[in-house]
């Protein structure tokens, strides 16, 4: 049975101070978002935003959407996610995942090395110290010499994996609580679920959807352009659009940015990738465009929602344009 997926909101929404979205987290299950998400890179952190919501509002679900699994120590991840739960018991996800270097190394001076058995045996860590037993003893990228939370969460937070192809995805699967992945098309996510393979029942498979709800196809370019000309070039995102067959498409935008011209390169994507990577559109089309989205074994959406120009200062305005793009 293809079950309605939850929907959920990244956090915070840009050009808007996290202090001033209250208002917007109170009224989020209104208007059919259960789920706030958070994401983290070389701005705001993961687990802050969320303690806050968790005040602000008994109704949402917490999610990393996700937290690199190398920026901090596996207890201590732990430690993140337990505490949330305690104050927010049953609503957290956990999502961790390699992310890219420039979020480990450029600016944390970690090395990234071996992304894919680093973030496999972050989530063997997470499974059992989230289930209260005592952890000790060599994995493959660290070792433990003893560690047991001090409580243990009443519901143990779900742990998934930030994945994009198909080692990751069923890594996700088979060692933690499911996968979320992000930077594909609607059309994509059909891949995705057959790189997974059967489902089993309380697994998650999170799709991020990005979305620019304007139908002025000049700002929506100006707006997403940077942004997915660097994302779109950092190496494990390459390998992605490779896999899902976008690397003819995206050959000029990655020998321009290798040759340094990074502006060219925002300039060289081409515009069909641009639509299909960032849903825009008036806010009706977009919701539309990210209900298709919604595949069998889709269990959530996660949206992170670009302004359009004047909205971000108005809360209630704001408040109108999530209305327009979710479930109701």
């Amino acid at each position: 049975m293809n079950r309605a997926p939850s929907w959920g909101v990244t956090l915070p929404l840009p050009g808007i101070p996290l202090a001033a979205h209250r208002h917007i987290v109170e009224r989020m299950p209104d208007l059919g978002f259960s789920d706030v998400w958070t994401a983290e890179g070389g701005g705001h952190d993961a687990f802050t935003p969320l303690a806050l919501a968790a005040a602000w509002s008994s109704r949402v679900r917490l999610a990393t959407g996700i937290v690199p699994a190398q920026t901090r120590g596996p207890a201590v991840l732990a430690q993140h996610a337990a505490t949330l739960a305690e104050v927010a018991p049953g609503r957290v996800l956990l999502g961790v995942g390699s992310s890219v270097p420039a979020h480990v190394s450029d600016i944390n001076g970690i090395p990234f090395t071996e992304p894919f058995k680093r973030t496999r045996d972050v989530v063997r860590f997470l499974k059992r110290a989230l289930n209260g037993e005592y952890v000790t003893g060599p994995f493959d990228t660290f070792e433990i010499t003893g560690y047991r939370l001090p409580w243990v969460p009443v519901e143990p937070p779900k742990v998934i994996v930030g994945a994009l192809r198909p080692g990751m995805l069923r890594m996700g699967f088979e060692e933690g609580d499911g996968a979320i992945s992000n930077l594909l098309a609607a059309s994509d996510v059909p891949k995705i679920v057959e790189a997974v393979g059967p489902q089993p029942p309380g697994k998650e498979l999170v799709v991020k959807v990005f979305v620019c709800p304007s139908d002025d196809p000049h700002f929506v370019r100006r707006a997403t352009r940077p942004f997915l000309a660097w994302i779109l070039n950092r190496e494990p995102y390459r390998r992605f659009q490779e896999w899902l067959g976008r690397g003819e498409a995206l050959a000029e935008v990655h020998r321009l940015w290798d040759a340094g011209d990074t502006e060219g390169a925002a300039r060289a994507l081409p515009g069909e990738v641009v639509d299909e990577l960032f849903v825009n559109g008036t806010p009706e089309e977009c919701r539309e465009r990210i209900a298709r989205f919604h595949r069998p074994g889709v269990t959530s959406l996660q949206l992170y929602v670009s302004l359009p120009p004047g909205v971000a200062g108005d809360p209630e305005a704001v408040l109108r344009v999530l209305g327009q793009l979710g479930p109701r």
